[in-house]
């Protein structure tokens, strides 16, 4: 069998692994509701006062640009999990006893990864049809023109971001949450450079589309070009946001399609090709499932090398009758006996903390010294959202360490543990968020800012619970340290009305609203673990 063979087979084998999961279905609905966010309006593009006609074009782009936003998004979290999967399912251990090597093994799961967005892809097309046959504006269907922008655009940065993906799982210390974070911080920097390189590029200067992550500025200039044709009086401005916001347009234009200029076409295939290279730079630090060969991992932190067998002592027969005589353990009252709360959120409090070395801390004890020493307002509005980003590899272990560790069926065993450790949980989560922001609160108390310090406790209150819930239902610590960066990039660090879960600003808080929110978070993983044990 050739290698292209083998290839072939490895990547269909692990597609086809993944398609049968229930969150492959998930993965497909979150495909569907973004094509039904385009079809309600809810993710708009718009050229100043101006929309295009909904034409196969018009849609097409749009849906392209939707994949390039999006998918390159949220798919990095649906599909940086391969290479963890075959560790925890010991298929990577077979897998290293064969000639494949790393390199071949790295550019399979880039293209496995690829495969299932490549799918979510493909759905936003089938979309974009629906979507023009229901608006009515113009029943024609041009498949070339509907299917261009969703495949070169979409299909070129879905390939980047999964063979990112595989980088971030072959290095050690971007193989975890920190690595989610980081990806995020990431996202942002690819899809704003291309912006600002073409806002600073002379004219005919064509650098700036090699930057283009997105596409987007490519697409939107172009259609700034065309509505100047257009409209004299047109004054620039262009978006493509998540929420109508602005109010529908009023004006709408007959968009013709992208032109597909050779620099265009050759700055996607380079996107394919940066891709290609990134699969195969993550075989230099993939570790081929030997934990051996993590030389770059600090002692301490490095698995010990299996030594020579020692000798196992003979058992004396009244040894063996003694290890094998019945245990008397004592029973457990009914009513559960005598409930230490504090002893357990201590006990809760040491599981978030562990494993975290003397730089955690004092980075930890140095955002408290500057919430508290810094200007009311810039500890609020600046210092606070660093101090509540700080713990956020804390937060995300509540609720889903059970599952992570399989100490479900043990913790559960106890009378009345679902609600004493979801409360005691929470409360760890509560006092971590104290810990770390609690300089901000004392400075509103002795301010006398009653409502700043409404506002302050209820994201207090919100964060661990929002952590707590989520990570009852996913059974994952990704899905909250993904959503938790985005919603404290857009709503806290940008003082979002509605979304500013901190209050980072009077004109932003929303108190109440986190205040219910937290409560029903809390409701919701209490019900949803008793409805997941009474199931097992």
């Amino acid at each position: 069998m050739n290698r292209s063979r083998a290839l072939y087979h490895m990547v269909r084998a692990d597609f086809l692994e993944r398609v049968r999961r229930y969150s492959f279905l998930l993965t497909l609905g979150f495909s569907v509701y973004l094509g039904y966010a385009v079809y309600a309006g809810q993710i708009s593009l718009r050229v100043g006062n101006y929309r295009g006609v909904e034409n196969s074009a018009w849609l097409g782009t749009v849906m392209g640009l939707v994949a390039t936003v999006f998918i390159t998004l949220t798919g990095f979290y649906v599909v940086k999990n391969s290479i963890q999967r075959d560790r925890q399912t010991r298929v990577g251990q077979i897998l290293a006893t064969t000639p494949i090597s790393k390199s071949f093994y790295t550019l399979a799961k880039a293209l496995s990864n690829f495969a299932v967005l490549a799918v979510m892809v493909l759905v936003l097309a089938l979309g974009a049809v629906v979507i023009q046959l229901s608006h009515h504006e113009d029943l024609s269907i041009d498949f070339a023109a509907l299917l261009a922008p969703v495949l070169v655009l979409g299909l070129s940065a879905v390939a980047v971001t999964a063979a990112l993906a595989v980088l971030f799982e072959s290095l050690p210390g971007l193989s975890g949450g920190v690595g989610n974070i980081l990806y995020f911080f990431l996202w942002t920097f690819l899809t704003t450079i291309s912006v600002a390189t073409m806002t600073h590029s002379a004219p005919g200067d064509i650098r700036h589309v090699f930057a283009d992550f997105t596409g987007m500025a490519s697409t939107m200039g172009q259609m700034q070009q065309q509505v100047r044709a257009l409209d004299s009086l047109y004054q620039g401005g262009v978006s493509f946001t998540l929420g109508n916001l602005q109010g529908a347009p009023t004006r709408t234009f007959l968009w013709t399609g992208i032109d597909w200029t050779p620099a265009l076409l050759l700055s996607r295939a380079t996107m394919a090709a940066i891709a290609f290279l990134i699969a195969l730079f993550a075989a230099v630090f993939f570790d081929r499932f030997d934990p051996a060969r993590a030389s770059w991992l600090p002692a301490r932190n490095r698995p010990p090398r299996p030594g020579p067998e020692e000798a196992v002592p003979a058992v004396l027969p009244t040894q063996a009758q003694k290890a094998t005589a019945p245990a008397h353990l004592t029973p457990v009252s009914a009513a559960g006996g005598h409930f230490r709360f504090f002893a357990l959120v201590a006990a809760e409090l040491r599981l978030l903390l562990r494993g975290h070395g003397w730089w955690w801390y004092l980075g930890a004890a140095g955002l408290f010294i500057a919430c508290l020493s810094s200007p009311l307002d810039a500890a609020r509005s600046g210092v606070l959202l660093a101090a509540w980003l700080w713990p956020v590899l804390l937060w995300s272990q509540m609720g889903a360490r059970e599952a992570l560790f399989s100490t479900g069926p043990l913790i559960f065993s106890a009378p009345r543990a679902v609600p004493r450790q979801l409360l005691a949980t929470y409360a760890a989560g509560v006092l971590v968020a104290l810990l770390t922001g609690g300089g901000v609160g004392l400075h509103l108390v002795f301010a006398r800012d009653f409502a700043g310090l409404a506002a302050w406790a209820a994201g207090a209150l919100f964060i661990p619970a929002l952590a707590l819930a989520l990570g009852v239902t996913t059974g994952s610590r990704k899905f909250f340290e993904a959503l938790y960066t985005a919603w404290w990039y857009v709503g806290p660090a940008h003082h979002t009305p509605q979304l500013d879960f901190m209050g980072t600003t009077a004109q932003s808080s929303t108190p109440g609203a986190y205040l219910a929110a937290a409560a029903l978070l809390l409701a919701s993983a209490y019900v949803w673990r008793r409805v997941s044990l009474a199931r097992a």
